[in-house]
């Protein structure tokens, strides 16, 4: 059994590497993603191990609330707590618990 993660920060880059799992899964929304981000497919995981990276997947999820609510869905995770993560990535002194 896995160790539960406790550090907000661990648990948002958990929530934005679920992200970008589901960004993967649309074959559209993956080539917007892909084009914005100047990165190619071939690179995808490498660079998911970044958390400026992963942060710039948050981002692009936080931009249109439709996306936010279809990763809610998908992920079981409220649009709040994906929000915190989001924070949590973008501001290194944030403090609060996220999923």
């Amino acid at each position: 059994m896995k160790k539960p993660v406790h550090n907000p920060r661990e648990v948002a880059e958990i929530v934005a590497v679920q992200a970008l799992s589901f960004i993967a899964g649309e074959p559209e929304r993956l080539g917007l993603f892909l084009a914005e981000s100047g990165i190619g497919p071939e690179t995808l995981r490498t660079a998911a191990k970044d958390p400026q990276f992963l942060a710039h997947v948050l981002d692009f999820i936080m931009r249109d609330d439709a996306t936010v609510k279809a990763f809610a869905a998908a992920s079981q995770l409220h649009p709040t707590n994906i929000a915190a993560a989001h924070q949590a990535l973008n501001d290194p002194h944030w403090e609060r618990d996220v999923p």
